[in-house]
């Protein structure tokens, strides 16, 4: 039987790497896999469409998704999930003491579709109760200048957003004319040890502790997006896809909780991993759609109430039945 040819495009993840080396095969698929950046894979198949399937930002699907007639769909495969209050960095020199401190504040992302901001501003909205028209919010370049938005946006009453071309979030957090900045890497000046730029949460880890253990959600940062047209023509590649990406993610896991053999050079990593257990389950890194419904249904509100997606949406109607259907064995 002749395989299909598929392309793809992600970022270097270990629990994609059995299927990507081909240690772990889609049944009836031939794979062409592109290593890029995920700036890269975002724009590339926002832009153009480049791929059959591709590494995406989860708000900026939530934007394609949603679109009328969309020529998208998703696996709910984790490319990428990342509790974020350790994203908030603001100027000493601003008097931000507490994130209420950020009413009448210049506050910063790369993109307003940025998934970190999107988690952060939609946990300031429904769990804080804070007015986001209060804020003044600035768009730029993390680093460098010159990142523009990369999906139509439909901005909340009393949202405005400044587009900053010429500086980056970095320089203005650094110069004082930023007093916040919600990004997902730390910014160059505080890697620099700039003496007026910290993190608001320098206990962000206890706060995302906490925060899972109250709602049981953990942010969803990137998924794999799936040309809708793949789906149509072959509606088994989404399950035979999900299937392989399960299997390999499993290897990684496996190799990861391996006390006998040092597979990573970092000390206690094993050890870590199994504490990690302890708090999400035998699978520390689950993927599909029951085990994340929380965080998927969440996402769909929060990229709704912000002006993201174009209507509030469930994980049934972002992925394909094929693999929203549980396979019981």
């Amino acid at each position: 039987m002749t395989k299909l040819p598929l392309t793809i495009a992600t970022t270097d993840y270990d629990h994609f790497r059995d299927i990507r080396t081909g240690a772990v095969t889609p049944e009836g698929i031939d794979l062409n896999w592109f290593l890029l950046g995920h700036h890269e894979c975002f724009a590339r198949m926002t832009a153009n469409r480049e791929f059959d399937m591709s590494e995406m930002s989860f708000a900026k699907f939530s934007t394609q998704v949603t679109r009328k007639d969309s020529d998208l769909i998703g696996l709910p495969v984790i490319c990428s999930r990342l509790f974020r209050f350790s994203s908030f960095y603001v100027n000493k020199k601003s008097g931000i003491k507490r994130i209420e401190d950020l009413y009448g504040k210049t506050v910063g992302s790369p993109e307003w579709a940025h998934s970190a901001a999107v988690w952060m501003r939609g946990w300031m909205q429904n769990d804080v109760g804070m007015d986001m028209s209060k804020i003044k919010w600035v768009q730029a370049g993390a680093n460098a200048p010159g990142r523009e938005e990369k999906v139509e946006l439909n901005l909340p009453d009393g949202i405005e957003i400044t587009r900053i071309k010429d500086k980056s979030l970095s320089e203005m957090l650094a110069s004082g004319d930023l007093d916040c900045a919600i990004i997902a890497r730390p910014p160059t000046c505080f890697l620099e040890n700039h003496p007026d730029i910290v993190r608001l949460f320098p206990n962000f880890l206890e706060l995302e502790e906490q925060q899972y253990a109250d709602t049981g959600v953990w942010p969803i940062m990137h998924i794999i997006a799936m040309k809708k047209s793949v789906h149509d023509a072959h509606p088994w590649v989404a399950r035979n896809m999900f299937n392989a990406f399960e299997e390999s993610k499993r290897r990684s896991v496996e190799r990861l909780l391996d006390p006998a053999v040092s597979r990573y050079p970092l000390a206690w990593l094993s050890s870590y991993g199994r504490k990690m257990q302890g708090v999400f389950g035998k699978d520390p890194f689950p993927f599909g759609v029951e085990a994340n419904r929380k965080t998927w249904e969440m996402m769909g509100l929060y990229t709704f109430q912000q002006g993201i997606a174009h209507r509030q949406f469930g994980p049934e109607e972002i992925f394909p039945a094929s693999v929203t259907t549980k396979v019981v064995i």
